[in-house]
């Protein structure tokens, strides 16, 4: 699933080609694509035609195209596979393209959504005051987000019965991070990802913000992270920050401060990977 630098990827790519641009009309090539909008697709293309699109906007790992003057926005989620791609009018259609949407100018580009296996999907939700599409109004604010409150944060980990790693993957607490991001912020801050939430200082919560915010600023400037050709950014490239993981997907490899071979261990459905030196696991479950 993309994290945070991988959609800020996009939106940054889609406030370059498409913001301010209006919609000539919208064709959706697959139903499921737009099965989150429950006035089905004619609908969701007869309430795009003629609309302007805002600059594209982010919270955490959920992006949305705010229509101008309409009080709604388009909300993509990008799911396991979903690309959102600015192609020529003429370049061949993808072969997993599910919808399309022409623009009223003469720029010659036009805004795919490719989704192979039809994980993700878009569709149209009215906004809150704050601007958020209402179902996503309860996802908390991202690390990134210069409103993020560091101290609001620290003190809600100390009141949960959780563990951290639990903890930075709840949308409800801090938006954006997910399983990749999760482990390399907690290899970088020699943390256990069982560690409890209620034992971090204010110091050592502060410090992990700290390196979940050097993480993902490092995967932005070099794309975010690809492992294969199903996350691209708007002009099909993938990123590169993979070669720079130091604890993800390093089952095996020497950790690169101690040299001790990283381990991977399941967990909620997936893995975790950590180093057993540099991050020793709490008492109840070593």
């Amino acid at each position: 699933m993309p994290e945070l630098p991988e959609v800020e990827v996009v939106r940054r790519g889609l406030e370059r080609w498409v913001a301010h641009r209006t919609v000539a009309d919208a064709d959706v090539l697959h139903s499921r694509a737009v099965r989150r909008h429950l006035a089905g697709p004619d609908d969701f293309a007869h309430r795009l035609k003629g609309r302007r699109v805002g600059i594209p906007r982010r919270r955490g790992k959920y992006l949305w195209l705010p229509l101008a003057d309409t009080g709604q926005a388009v909300l993509a989620h990008l799911g396991m596979s979903g690309q959102l791609l600015v192609q020529p009018h003429e370049a061949p259609a993808e072969r997993h393209l599910r919808v399309r949407v022409r623009f009223a100018d003469t720029l010659g580009t036009e805004l795919r959504f490719v989704d192979q296996r039809t994980f993700g999907g878009l569709s149209l939700h009215d906004t809150t005051p704050d601007g958020l599409p209402d179902v996503i109004a309860h996802i908390a604010r991202d690390p990134l987000d210069p409103l993020f409150d560091d101290e609001a944060f620290h003190r809600a980990l100390r009141g949960r019965r959780t563990t951290i790693k639990r903890a930075l993957l709840d949308q409800s607490l801090i938006s954006g991070v997910g399983n990749i991001y999760a482990d390399e912020a907690l290899w970088r801050a020699r943390l256990h990802y069982e560690r409890p939430t209620a034992t971090l200082t204010r110091p050592r919560s502060l410090e992990l913000l700290g390196h979940v915010r050097d993480v993902m600023n490092a995967a932005l400037a070099v794309g975010g992270t690809s492992f294969d050709s199903l996350y691209v950014n708007v002009n099909g490239e993938s990123g590169y920050f993979e070669r720079s993981l130091d604890a993800y997907g390093r089952e095996g490899l020497p950790c690169r401060r101690c040299a001790t071979p990283l381990r991977r261990r399941p967990w909620m459905n997936r893995s975790s990977y950590y180093c057993p030196k540099c991050q020793r696991p709490p008492r109840s479950t070593a």
